[in-house]
């Protein structure tokens, strides 16, 4: 099978699982709070329903906020071209690493957060100026905790990060692993608005972060944002899992070697799901100024990560 083949494979189904990974966290959150909750293709009948419904758009918004639902969407779709889900090496690899990941991520948030300022509403600005609060220090914190492992094997290209883990299997135990990886693990909560940082499931003014930018948005737009909002998810647990716990990625494209990478891959993002589930309900959500305070902990641990991975070459 052709390298090719396989990243629009992994694309279409980052696509297909992102939806079920959201709805399969909202259905263990449920479990662990002795609700019965929605069943986890969920999200599924919700993206149906909005693609079927009627875009509303403000009289105030201009060419921006219209386009910007795609933008986000095509960014994020562009960024699982070059995340190993399935197989390393990929064709693709060899012109996006770890930078472009990073930008492309950061264009997803800058363009939201100016859709959100473009109608004029104050959640909108009020969501944005704190999405851009919180994307200030996350993706520092997300290029340093990958840069980390990137010493180590010597490239900031993702697949060949997971071919070294791969090699030397003692690396994921070193300190600066399991450093970058409570750091990643930290911004990936940031990063898609899980609790302790933001509250996924509420529209409170005083909590909302990502809900308060997509207010004015409905229809097909406000399908995108959810899909990709989900995609993200989706491409930040895959990260955690390929980067720092690699085994079942395929090294050789085969049908037999790329089931095995496909059953691998779900059942990690179980095991995170559930482990985020579990943590979103244990604990309860930061104050808004307490957030910063956090994301400084974890840059400080990419930080250790680096430093730690430098001495240890």
């Amino acid at each position: 099978m052709s390298g090719l083949l396989i990243n629009v494979v992994e694309t279409a189904l980052a696509l297909v699982l992102a939806p079920g990974l959201v709805g399969t966290i909202r259905w263990l959150k449920a479990r662990l709070q002795n609700r019965r909750g929605a069943p986890a293709w969920q999200p599924y009948l919700e993206l149906r329903k909005l693609f079927a419904k009627e875009v509303v758009v403000s009289r105030n918004a201009s060419w921006l906020f219209r386009v910007a639902p795609f933008v986000v969407f095509a960014a994020t779709v562009a960024v699982t071209f070059l995340v190993p889900f399935l197989a390393v090496p990929l064709p693709f690899d060899v012109v996006g690493d770890l930078l472009v990941v990073v930008y492309l991520l950061l264009l997803a948030t800058f363009v939201l957060a100016l859709a959100g300022l473009d109608p004029g509403s104050a959640f909108g600005g009020m969501g944005a100026s704190r999405e851009m609060t919180v994307a200030a220090l996350a993706e520092p914190t997300l290029a340093l905790a990958i840069f980390a492992l990137a010493l180590g094997a010597g490239s900031t290209n993702l697949g060949q990060i997971v071919s070294r883990t791969l090699a030397h299997p003692a690396a994921v135990v070193s300190p600066g692993h399991l450093l970058a990886f409570a750091a990643l693990f930290i911004v990936t909560l940031a990063e898609t608005g899980r609790l302790p940082i933001d509250n996924p499931a509420t529209h409170l003014e005083l909590t909302m972060i990502h809900e308060a930018m997509i207010l004015e948005y409905s229809g097909r737009y406000l399908a995108l944002i959810e899909w990709a909002a989900a995609l993200k998810l989706l491409v930040f647990f895959s990260l955690l899992a390929n980067l720092f716990v690699p085994w079942g990625v395929a090294v050789a494209l085969t049908p037999a070697a790329l089931a095995v990478a496909a059953g691998s891959l779900v059942l990690k993002l179980a095991l995170l799901a559930a482990a985020v589930a579990v943590l979103e309900t244990r604990v309860a959500k930061l104050r808004l100024f307490r957030v910063p305070e956090l994301l400084s902990v974890s840059f400080v641990l990419a930080l250790l990560a680096v430093t730690s991975a430098f001495l240890l070459r």
